[in-house]
This record gives C-alpha cells, structure tokens and sequence, in this order.
C-alpha cells in the first residue's frame, strides 16, 4: 500500500523544525509538548539509564527477580499525580487495554463518551456519541434526568443493573478542549461506577504543574476512578501508565494480560527519577510560548484553544497550505481512521523559541487579512 500524496517523510526525529525535501521548516505539530525527545540532558539520562540497565528488561513483571526502578518509578508517578496508586507498561495503548480488560473479567458494562481514544474501547469497533462532550456530560445531571422526557442513556443501562464503566478522554486534544468533570458529582448514589480516562493529551501540560486530571476528578464513594495515559507525550518516556487505587490496580498486575506483557525499557524510568528540574523547566517554557502565542491571535476567530493548553484547532483547513508555502508545518490528517475528516491544528512545544511564536503568529495574521 502506497503512502498518501499529501503526505511526508523524512529521515530524523522532527525537533523545533524540520528538512523536508531540502527546505527547513518550522514544526508545529506531534505530541512532544514538553519537547524532551530532543533535549540533550534529557537523553543524557536515558544514557546514563541505557548504560546502567541496558536496553530492555527481558523478563516479567511478575517474575521472581524484580527490579527496584519499577516500583520506584511507580512511586514517584503516583505521588506526583495525587493517585493512591500507579502501575506502568510498555505504551499507552497497552495500559488502556490492561484497565478495560480487568474490568470486562469484572463484568461491566461500558459506556463511552464522544471522540474517546481506541485505547481505551473493548471492542475493536464501539458506538461513539455523535455530539459534543458537554451535551453527552448533561445526562448526568438531576434536572436533566427529570425533566427529559427521553430515557437518558445510563437510565437504559441501569435497567440491566451491571455495574457501569463510564470511558472518557480527559481532553479534546484534536480541538484544543479540556473536559469538566463536574458532572461526577452528579452520578446516582444507587449504583456502582468506573470512571475510566484516557489522560494521554493531559498528562505532563494541565493541572497544577503538569499533574494531569486526577486533581481535577471529582471523588465519590461509589465511583472508583481509573486514569490511563501514554508517557510518550508529553512525558517523553516510551511507555504507558495507570493510575488507580491499589486494590484495583492489584489486580490488573497479577492478571494473566499484564503478566504476559513486556515491562516500558527501564533506562526510560530511570530518566524519569533524575529529570525533575528538566520537567518543570520544560513545563515552564511551554507555558511561555502559549501564553505568547495566545495573546498574538486571540482576536482574531481563527483558532480555538484552551488557556494554557498547546493545541489549537482551526476550521479552516486551507491554513495548512498557506502556512506550508511561508516554511510553517502544521497537523493536517485524518485521525484515529483514514475515513475519519481531517483535522487542523497547530501544537506549541517547549522546543519552540519566542522567535517560532513570532513568526507563526504573523503568518497567521496575513491568513487572517487575506482570508477572514
């Protein structure tokens, strides 16, 4: 199968710009927020790791020789994040699917909000919502559920009385969006949830100093809570995590799946115990260039954004073309299916400089005149 026309390739790791058939261009797209891929301290750590554990650990998590970075990598996530609890795999993928998979052996029923990520689906294919994140969240509510004369959803899955999973992004990360989950405090008491969410955008840019959406998720009694995230990210680290209460996450460790899985390269967690100062370093050089970035274009209707988050979404798909003849590469593609519409957006970076901003901030001001 051939590579789409209107795609590119290129030979090295995408960085702050990139050579593309012989002309440099600024890269404003991927999901390296914190830009660590590229920092040289950052990948002296993974050396310094690389040379201490080498390259992968060959065995299970569950074998009868441990290694002590594990626990301490999981420690250290867990505490940092807020969790009771954290347990890391070798992607995010897999740790979405180890969290869904415990909870099929469990017996629940699953329900998904809008644009939720593969990862975390049971099925290969799942009926996904058709609206925005806010009007599926208004189900919830007490005076929705009494003055709508349609039975609500969790209505009609309450019928069966299984205890529900309820599957979400934390984020819109294709339109820039971070979702509220005030809407927790409104579940029944009645009955048992799982709130299970794909933190992958969020963990490493929101919450306080990158913490990512445990904070912000409401805790009640009969809601357990599960958060899923890809450490590829922001994080810069090849590998996935779940976050959870220890019990739950007990059992997810000793289940056949996770046994049988590879462990997430331990030269990665090493790196991760020894960057503290790069990540809020990074964090803080992010937060900079959106901060710039936003207060350049906030007036002129042609992107969406979140404060203090680094994508930022357009509807007009023709930015990509005029953006790409003045040197400027931003996310054009359909995603998570070929099928699905194209989307186009333009990710901010730590690797970015006030020069970057500049420059893409003026571009998207002649879009803006020529165009709007």
């Amino acid at each position: 199968m051939q590579t789409p026309a209107h795609f590119h390739q290129i030979d090295h790791l995408p960085g702050r710009s990139i050579d593309l058939e012989g002309k440099n261009y600024l890269y404003f797209s991927g999901t390296a927020y914190l830009g660590l891929p590229h920092n040289p301290d950052f990948q002296n750590l993974i050396q310094e790791g690389l040379h201490h554990y080498g390259s992968v650990y060959g065995s299970s998590r569950n074998g009868n020789l441990q290694l002590t970075v594990y626990e301490q990598a999981e420690q250290k996530l867990a505490l940092w994040a807020g969790a009771e609890a954290a347990l890391t795999l070798s992607s995010g993928m897999l740790a979405g699917q180890a969290a869904i998979r415990q909870l099929m052996l469990e017996g629940y029923d699953f329900m998904y909000a809008p644009d939720v990520h593969p990862a975390v689906w049971h099925l290969p294919q799942v009926d996904i919502p058709k609206m925005e994140f806010t009007a599926w969240s208004l189900q919830f509510t007490v005076a929705n559920r009494a003055t709508n004369h349609h039975q609500p959803p969790i209505t009609n899955h309450a019928a069966k009385r299984h205890p529900l999973a309820l599957v979400t992004n934390s984020v819109d990360a294709l339109r820039g969006k971070l979702y509220d989950f005030e809407w927790v405090n409104e579940l029944p008491e009645d009955r048992e949830f799982v709130l299970v969410v794909d933190d992958s955008h969020g963990m490493g840019v929101t919450g306080e100093g990158g913490r990512g959406a445990w904070g912000r998720i409401p805790k009640r009694k009969n809601v357990r809570v599960i958060v899923t995230a890809s450490l590829a990210k922001a994080m810069g680290l090849s590998g996935g995590v779940i976050f959870s209460d220890a019990a739950t996450l007990h059992r997810i460790r000793y289940s056949a799946y996770f046994g049988g899985c590879s462990p997430i390269s331990p030269d990665h967690l090493y790196a991760y115990l020894h960057a503290d100062a790069l990540y809020d370093d990074a964090y803080a050089r992010l937060q900079a260039n959106i901060n710039r970035f936003t207060a350049s274009i906030r007036a002129l209707n042609l992107l969406s954004f979140t404060d203090h988050y680094p994508v930022f979404y357009s509807k007009h798909d023709e930015l990509y073309p005029f953006l790409l003849e003045r040197g400027i590469f931003i996310y054009r593609f359909s995603y998570p299916k070929p099928t699905d519409k194209a989307n186009t957006r333009i990710v901010l970076s730590a690797w970015h400089t006030p020069e970057d901003i500049q420059q893409l901030s003026a571009a998207c001001h002649d879009f803006s005149q020529k165009f709007l």
